[in-house]
């Protein structure tokens, strides 16, 4: 486990990985609460299974970009640490599963060889950045956004602005208005522009504000029309901040950014947004759209090409899986997998298939699947003739027939009920009974274990996520069915609507009567959420309301999709976005922390990121004594006035103006090294004071 130590170029990342060796072994001597410990870890990917003493492992993988060398390491990864298994998500990551909590830092350390990160991959950061998996080749697309994600994921990976917010925040990134990075569902959502000034072309983004799904999906808001393109990153830093300020931090239900949205509105985060901007480490950051170059096309194609022409599968997967890019000459080729799970032997195999036919540069999709780049044309039936031989040229990729599901009830604390078999099953009955959805891109299947929707059942047309019912002899596997959600593009799309809840056994059936009755009643060119629209809820709950009767179930409607043995609600507790830190020990620990990363960064003349660090620490000291208290203010703003109203009327500490505005001088200064090293003397000032108030507050006590 000492090899990183001296292997690792970075020292940052080297010293971020003994650190989480290091916090594991105070976590396993009992002098880190586990709840704190929990955070810290959810922060570098390692995320707690429903099977205990193993953890999944979170693979940060930006825009969905890996190479050859890097998907090789990944299942080298897995076979020496996990299950042997890659699962693709719906957020371009990879993650690996039945990982030992002790085996992280070298698992991870390993993975940094090849540039390849853990962390804030979960936990209350900024999620992995997405994006459209055509970025660079579409023909439809303004401009390649993939160095503007990648830009925004490098600025604002380990920023202190960001580390321990209420909630994560997703960011996508979409590369047309087809909007395919579904940007009104993301917290920040960029959709990429072109307008003309003074007779010069200038590049710039669409941006949405507030949007998530989960339990209750909220659509963003437009909050820019057109941005500039070096003010994505300003106004993202800017959001964040008003979001680590203002977001809720006592109520994980309403801890998110399209809660923030509802309370106070558009225009009242925008203006918090602009107090801010004094303060920001940049006011303009320059995008360098040559720092992620196009890479080079698949070799030429040698030898003789197999005589596929006329094969019927082929045809079809021609028609389905693969699209002419904007280089002329080139095709990419879409790889449908189901439930994004692919086994190392196989992820092997399919690299080494890639290698000879495309470019070093395959994007995971958020349907999970994958896309090879820059195929040449005469290359196609020796592809897709090897890819068939792996199992990986079905055709359909991203149709109904294409389901996405989350991995649920298999390792998930939240899963209710299985997502993985009904999928199967599902995709089944569509190849089998309705191979003409293996051509429809409009009508989307998607299915979540719990309410929480990351397998995205929320933006489905035909929705489904795991629940459960109660019967007089025991209780139910069930899936609710969501219905009408769709992509309309620029930034508008619909949240599916709930309409009924059937056992899961039964799920095969209702997608039958809902295809069937689309089919028949369905008009000429009419997307199924318009005949959604058209219908209604109350109709299709009467279509499917027979399902419903529990007087007619079977033995086996009580046996979830893969399982033996009868049905059981077993959730734990949920990790997706960490949890609350209420321990005042733990606090004035990390306060310690916190001011030591402030003097490091001021050392190394970050003035902006020392600034942050010093906020970090009265915050957490303040957070720690008002615990004393009794009191848990909800949020960063509601904690300054009650420190102030606790601590400060009373006395016990003196501040000119008042604690809050005294510490929220953070965003009344410029980031320089004059306030930076002043900041930083006054949260010492405060942790001392902190120290030996709290020395005497215990005397009293004992």
């Amino acid at each position: 486990m000492q090899s990183f130590r001296t292997e690792l170029e970075n020292p940052v990342v080297a010293q971020d990985i003994i650190d989480l060796e290091r916090k594991i072994s105070l976590f396993h001597e009992g002098k880190i609460d586990e709840e704190k410990f929990r955070s810290l870890r959810l922060a570098r990917g390692v995320y707690g299974q429903r099977q205990p003493g193993v953890q999944m492992i979170r693979i940060k993988i930006p825009y969905g970009k890996v190479t050859f060398r890097q998907l090789r390491r990944i299942a080298d990864i897995a076979d020496e640490y996990g299950s042997g298994n890659l699962h693709a998500t719906t957020r371009q990551d990879i993650q690996i599963h039945y990982v030992s909590l002790d085996r992280t830092p070298e698992l991870w350390a390993k993975l940094e060889q090849d540039e390849i990160t853990l962390r804030e991959a979960c936990g209350n950061t900024v999620r992995n950045i997405t994006a459209s998996p055509y970025s660079g080749i579409d023909p439809a697309e303004p401009f390649d956004v993939t160095p503007h994600a990648d830009a925004m994921f490098r600025y604002f990976l380990r920023n202190p602005v960001n580390q321990e917010m209420g909630r994560k925040i997703k960011i996508s990134f979409s590369n047309s208005d087809a909007d395919t990075g579904l940007s009104y569902i993301h917290d920040l959502g960029f959709i990429p522009k072109l307008r003309t000034v003074d007779g010069k072309e200038q590049r710039g983004f669409k941006v949405l504000l507030g949007g998530g799904l989960g339990a209750q999906p909220m659509a963003a808001q437009v909050a820019e029309e057109f941005l500039p393109e070096d003010q994505i990153i300003p106004f993202a830093e800017a959001i964040l901040r008003v979001f680590d300020r203002h977001g809720e931090r006592s109520r994980r239900m309403k801890a998110r950014m399209k809660f923030l949205m509802a309370d106070i509105g558009l225009e009242g985060i925008l203006s918090l947004a602009k107090a801010e901007w004094k303060a920001l480490k940049n006011k303009s950051v320059a995008i360098d759209t040559t720092a992620i170059p196009a890479p080079a096309p698949g070799p030429a194609f040698a030898g003789e090409a197999p005589a596929v022409e006329e094969d019927e599968k082929y045809t079809h997967w021609r028609g389905t899986n693969v699209r002419e890019q904007k280089q002329q000459g080139y095709y990419s080729v879409a790889v449908r997998v189901l439930l994004g799970d692919l086994k190392t032997d196989r992820v092997r195999q399919f690299v080494a298939v890639a290698e000879k036919y495309a470019a070093d540069d395959i994007r995971i999709t958020a349907n999970q699947g994958y896309i090879l780049k820059y195929v040449r044309p005469e290359s196609l039936p020796a592809l897709f003739t090897e890819l068939d031989a792996l199992g990986l040229a079905e055709p359909g990729f991203d149709s109904t027939a294409d389901i996405t599901a989350c991995p649920g009830t298999d390792s998930c604390n939240l899963a209710i009920s299985s997502s993985t078999g009904i999928a199967r099953k599902l995709e089944e009955v569509i190849n089998e009974e309705y191979p003409s959805f293996v051509y429809d891109q409009q009508l989307k299947i998607k299915i979540s274990g719990c309410p929480n929707s990351c397998g995205q059942h929320s933006l489905a047309g035909i929705g489904l996520h795991g629940s459960s019912l109660k019967h007089k002899t025991g209780i139910v596997p069930a899936m609710q069915i969501v219905l009408g959600g769709g992509t309309l593009g620029d930034g508008v799309g619909l949240l599916s609507e709930k309409v009924i809840k059937v056992p899961s056994k039964r799920a095969p059936q209702a997608l039958r009567m809902l295809l069937d009755d689309y089919l028949s009643l369905g008009q000429e060119g009419e997307y199924f959420h318009d005949y959604f629209q058209r219908q209604g809820k109350m109709y299709f709950y009467q279509l499917l309301k027979p399902l419903t009767d529990v007087e007619t179930l079977v033995p086996s409607d009580f046996i979830d999709w893969g399982h033996e043995a009868p049905f059981a609600v077993e959730t734990g507790t949920g990790e997706c976005a960490g949890v609350i830190i209420d321990l005042v020990a733990t606090l004035l620990l990390e306060s310690e922390e916190k001011e030591a990363l402030a003097q490091q960064t001021l050392d190394q003349a970050a003035w902006a990121d020392s600034i942050y660090h010093s906020y970090a620490v009265f915050v957490n000291s303040a957070k720690a004594l008002l615990l004393t208290k009794g009191v848990t203010p909800n949020t960063h703003a509601r904690l300054l006035s009650d420190f102030d109203e606790h601590f400060v009327q009373s006395g016990d500490f003196h501040f000119a103006g008042g604690f809050k505005d005294w510490v929220l001088r953070i965003n009344q200064n410029e980031p320089s090294e004059d306030f930076a090293r002043s900041y930083l003397q006054d949260a010492q000032d405060f942790l001392q004071h902190i120290a030996r108030y709290r020395q005497q507050q215990q005397t009293v006590e004992a």
